[in-house]
């Protein structure tokens, strides 16, 4: 019974110091996106799949984005490696790969050392395959198109 209460003490303790170690600091960085959502609509098979997520760091000291990972192969996420300033702005760039078809819906997550260290960004929309282009109509040697039978 002693052994018990003593592991009780000690965990109740643990979370203690925890709780002090992760006092939140009044001047760290923070993280504020314009959106955090960008949707291509219904976009073409082998379209543009490119966009940007600007953000800027709201805080006080500089922000340091660690990783920027996304839900996917099919998403790719570059983004910039140097710390932001606080007032100064950042891009995240994401390019989806239009060569599949169907809805889109992803996540990128965004890790930093900002008070919202973990930030998750969505690409929306849908790619379609082009419309077929119409059949040029035959002309006859005077450049009258004739009727249809």
């Amino acid at each position: 019974m002693l052994v018990l209460a003593a592991g009780l003490m000690l965990t109740l303790v643990g979370y203690s110091q925890t709780d002090v170690q992760q006092a939140e600091n009044p001047n760290a960085p923070e993280i504020t996106f314009k959106s955090t959502v960008y949707d291509y609509g219904t976009i073409y098979k082998d379209g543009d799949g490119n966009c940007e997520f600007q953000f800027t760091n709201t805080g006080k000291e500089p922000l340091v984005l660690s990783n920027v990972r996304s839900s996917c192969g099919c998403t790719v996420p570059e983004w910039t490696r140097e710390p932001i300033l606080p007032g100064k702005s950042g891009t995240i760039k994401v390019r989806y790969d239009t060569r599949r078809l169907g809805a889109i819906n992803k996540h990128v997550t965004v890790l930093s050392n900002a008070k919202n260290s973990s930030v998750v960004l969505r690409i929306a929309g849908n790619v379609v395959d082009p419309p077929a282009e119409a059949a040029p109509q035959k002309t006859d040697v005077g450049g009258v198109t004739p009727k249809a039978k």
